[in-house]
C-alpha cells in the first residue's frame, strides 16, 4: 500500500500536530470530570445526583408519602442503608423537599435525653442512647430507621423513664431480702434445669415421671414453658439459660401447627411472652415471630359480631366455641384479655388491624345494657347479647377488669374509654359483689342472675394487686378506699393460705356453712402452683412497703419447697389441708412465668421493671407503656438531627 504525502506538510509538522491535539484532549477531558465531580458535590446539585444514584441503587419500592422524610431516605449514613425498610423510592418527589436537605448544626449530644431520668445516665443504657448505634447487636435492623411509620427499638428505648433492669438489677441492700430473692432464683433455674432434662421442647414438665406433657391447649405449639420462662430468666440473669432458650425459639419453635389452641392460652403465653423478651432483649427472632403469630390468630374474629371464637386451628384458621360453653358463646376473659397483646403488635407491625379488632369489642361491650352495671361472663359472638348472668371476678371473667385498668396505663393514662369502663365496673362491683364475712374479712362474691354465691376463686385474688394500681387513677376522694380495698382483699386471700395445714392456699374458698376463707368441697382443695395471691403482694409491696407482704412472700417460698418441691421439679399438690400430700405430676409454665417472677420482684428493689414504664399481662409477661407523645418527639428529633 502506498501512502501520499499530503502537500505542504512534512513528517515532523504532523508530529507536532498529534502531540497538540493529544494535550487538547487531555484538557477536554479534566474539564469534563471537573464539571461532573460538581453534580455530586455542590449543594445545589443534589437533585441531580439523586438521578443518577436512582439509575444505580437496587431499592425495595414503596408508596411514597409526599413528605420530607422519603427524600432523608435516599442520604442514609452507610451504617443504615443496608436495611431495606428505612428506604423509598424517588417516586413522587418534588422541589419542594430540597429544603430539608439544608445543613443545620448537629444539636448536643444531650438534647435527645433530656426526658431520661432516674438511672438513664448508667453505662447500660450508653448504647441504646447513640442515635449513630443500634441499641446493641441485639436491636432489630428496623431501628435503624427515622421514618415513623417504622417500629424503632432504639427510639422506644429512649421514651423509658427508667433502665428496665435498675441500678443494680433491683439488688435490695437489706442483705436478708437479697438472700430470699437469690433463693428464688434457686428455684427457677431448678425448674428450668429440670424442665431442660427431662421435657425440652415440650409444653410443660411431669417431675414425677420425667417426661414432657405436651396438652391440647396450644394446638400443636410447643415450648410453652421456654416462651414463658424467657423474660424470667432475662430478669434473674441467668444468661446461659436465656441463650439456650432463644437458641430454641430461633431454631425450632414451629409455628405451622395444626390443632385446636385456646386463642386467650396463646395469646397471653406465646403472643405475651415473645412480646415481652423482644421489649426487653431487642432480639429480632422475638419480634418476628409474634407478627407472625400474631396474623393467626385473627382468623378467630370472623364472627358477625367481631367477637372471637375461644378456639382456633392455627393452620386452616377455622374457628369455633368451647364445647362446654352456654350456647356457643364466647367467654368475657377470654376475648376481654387480648388487648394489650394486640395494641402492641400493632406497635411492632405498624398495621392497625390488631388495635382495630380489640376496639370492636370494647365498642360492642359499650354498647349493650349490662345488668346492674356488671359484665357477664358468656356472650354470644353470633348476636352480640349476654347468654347467661353469671359474674365472677375469678375464672371465666377476671382479667377482663385487669386488662381495662392496665389499657389505660399502658397508653400513658390517654385510654379514656377504658378509664371508663375499669372504674365504672369497680363501682357495680362494689356495689353488687363484695362482701364482708362475719369474721371480718373482705371478700368478692360471685353472682349468678341476682343470686350471690359466697364463694372466691384463687383466680380472684389477683384483684388485690388490681385495685392497689387502679387507686390512683379513680376519684381523688376514693383513692385511699381503692388502697383499703385492696389491702383486704389481700388480705383474705393471705388467710385462704394460713388456714391450710401446708400454707398454701386452695383453688377456691367459701364463706358460708360457718366456714371461711376455706375450701369447703373436695374439689377445690388442690393447688396447681397458682400465682395470683403472690401477684397482689407483689403489687402491694410496691404499693405501701409494707413488710408483711415480703413475710408472706416469703411463708409462700417456704411452703412451695417444702410440699411442693420434688426431686425432678416442682408439682402442684391435691389436697391443701393435710401435709401428706399428693402431687399431680405437672410443672406448669405459668409457674416459671407469673409464681417465680412475682417472688424474685417482690424481694427485688421498686428499680427492676418499675411501674412507671411497664405493665404485666396477665401471664406476668411485662409490656411497655406506649408513649406516644415522645416517640413522636423523638420522630420530630431525628428528622431535625437528620436535616
Amino acid at each position: 500500500m502506498v501512502f501520499r504525502k499530503l502537500p505542504g506538510v512534512s513528517a515532523s509538522g504532523m508530529g507536532l500536530r498529534l502531540s497538540q491535539k493529544f494535550v487538547f484532549l487531555l484538557f477536554l477531558s479534566a474539564l469534563v470530570t471537573l464539571c461532573f465531580g460538581a453534580l455530586f458535590f455542590l449543594p445545589d446539585s443534589v437533585r441531580l445526583k439523586r438521578i443518577f444514584l436512582s439509575k444505580t441503587e437496587t431499592q425495595p419500592v414503596t408508596v411514597g408519602s409526599g413528605s420530607e422524610n422519603d427524600v432523608r431516605e435516599h442520604f442514609k449514613k452507610p451504617k443504615e442503608q443496608d436495611h431495606p425498610r428505612g428506604m423509598t423510592s424517588a417516586k413522587g418527589e418534588s422541589s419542594t423537599r430540597l429544603k430539608s436537605l439544608r445543613r443545620k448544626p448537629p444539636l448536643p449530644p444531650l438534647a435527645t435525653e433530656e426526658r431520661l431520668s432516674g438511672g438513664r445516665a448508667q453505662e447500660d443504657l450508653t448504647l441504646s442512647r447513640t442515635r449513630t448505634e443500634s441499641a446493641s447487636e441485639k436491636a432489630s435492623a428496623a431501628d435503624r430507621g427515622s421514618d415513623s411509620d417504622t417500629f424503632s427499638y432504639a427510639r422506644f428505648q429512649r421514651c423509658l423513664l427508667k433502665p428496665p433492669l435498675g441500678r443494680d438489677h433491683g439488688k435490695p441492700s437489706d442483705p436478708r431480702t437479697a438472700e430470699r430473692r437469690e433463693k428464688v432464683k434457686e428455684m427457677m433455674k431448678f425448674a428450668w434445669d429440670n424442665y431442660k432434662l427431662y421435657a425440652w421442647g415440650k409444653n410443660e414438665l411431669r417431675p414425677l415421671t420425667k417426661n414432657g406433657h405436651i396438652g391440647n391447649m396450644f394446638g400443636g405449639l410447643r415450648g410453652a414453658s421456654i416462651i414463658d420462662s424467657l423474660d424470667t430468666l432475662y430478669i434473674m440473669g441467668l444468661m446461659d439459660e436465656y441463650n439456650d432458650a432463644k437458641e430454641w425459639v430461633k431454631t425450632s419453635l414451629d409455628l405451622n401447627s395444626n390443632g385446636e389452641a385456646s386463642l386467650f392460652e396463646v395469646n397471653i403465653r406465646y403472643v405475651g411472652g415473645l412480646l415481652a423478651a423482644y421489649y426487653l432483649t431487642g432480639e429480632e427472632v422475638f419480634r418476628s415471630k409474634v407478627l407472625e403469630l400474631g396474623e393467626k390468630l385473627l382468623p378467630a374474629f370472623s364472627t358477625p359480631t367481631g367477637i372471637p371464637r375461644g378456639v382456633i386451628n392455627l393452620g386452616s384458621g377455622t374457628s369455633w366455641s368451647w364445647g362446654w360453653a352456654s350456647a356457643g358463646s364466647s367467654i368475657l376473659a377470654e376475648f376481654g384479655t387480648l388487648h394489650l397483646e394486640f395494641v402492641h403488635l400493632t406497635e411492632l407491625s405498624k398495621n392497625p388491624i390488631y388495635t382495630e379488632k380489640v376496639m370492636n369489642i370494647r365498642k360492642l361491650l359499650n354498647k349493650i345494657e349490662k345488668p346492674h352495671g356488671l359484665y357477664p361472663n358468656f356472650l354470644s359472638p353470633v348476636s352480640g347479647n349476654w347468654v347467661q348472668h353469671h359474674v365472677s371476678i375469678g375464672g371465666l371473667g377476671d382479667s377482663f377488669y385487669e386488662y381495662l385498668i392496665k389499657s389505660f396505663l399502658m397508653s400513658d393514662k390517654t385510654d379514656g374509654d377504658a378509664k371508663k369502663m375499669y372504674y365504672e365496673a369497680m363501682e357495680a362491683i362494689e356495689a353488687n359483689l363484695v362482701q364482708k364475712s362475719p369474721g371480718g374479712l373482705t371478700y368478692m362474691a360471685e353472682w349468678r342472675g341476682g343470686i350471690l354465691d359466697h364463694k372466691m376463686g384463687h383466680l380472684a385474688c389477683f384483684s388485690g394487686g388490681m385495685i392497689g394500681i387502679g387507686a390512683d387513677d379513680g376519684a381523688p376522694e376514693k383513692r385511699q378506699h381503692y388502697l383499703d380495698l385492696a389491702a383486704e382483699i389481700t388480705h383474705t386471700c393471705h388467710e385462704s393460705y394460713s388456714r391450710s395445714a401446708t400454707k398454701l392456699g386452695p383453688e377456691a374458698f367459701r364463706f358460708d356453712d360457718g366456714g371461711e376463707a376455706t375450701a369447703t368441697r373436695l374439689n377445690d382443695r388442690y393447688y396447681i402452683l397458682r400465682p395470683e395471691v403472690i401477684e397482689s403482694y407483689m403489687y402491694m409491696w410496691r404499693l405501701t412497703h409494707d413488710p408483711k407482704y415480703r413475710e408472706w412472700g416469703w411463708e409462700a417460698v417456704q411452703a412451695l419447697e417444702q410440699h411442693c418441691r420434688v426431686e425432678f421439679g416442682f408439682s402442684g399438690i391435691r389436697d391443701v389441708y393435710t401435709t401428706a400430700v399428693s402431687h399431680d405430676n405437672m410443672q406448669q409454665s405459668f409457674f416459671l412465668s407469673e409464681t417465680l417472677k412475682y417472688l424474685y420482684l417482690l424481694f427485688s428493689d421498686d428499680d427492676l421493671l418499675p411501674l412507671e414504664d411497664w405493665v404485666f399481662n396477665t401471664e406476668a409477661h411485662p409490656l411497655p407503656v406506649i408513649r406516644k407523645s415522645c416517640l413522636q418527639d423523638e420522630v420530630t428529633q431525628e428528622k431535625t438531627v437528620s436535616e
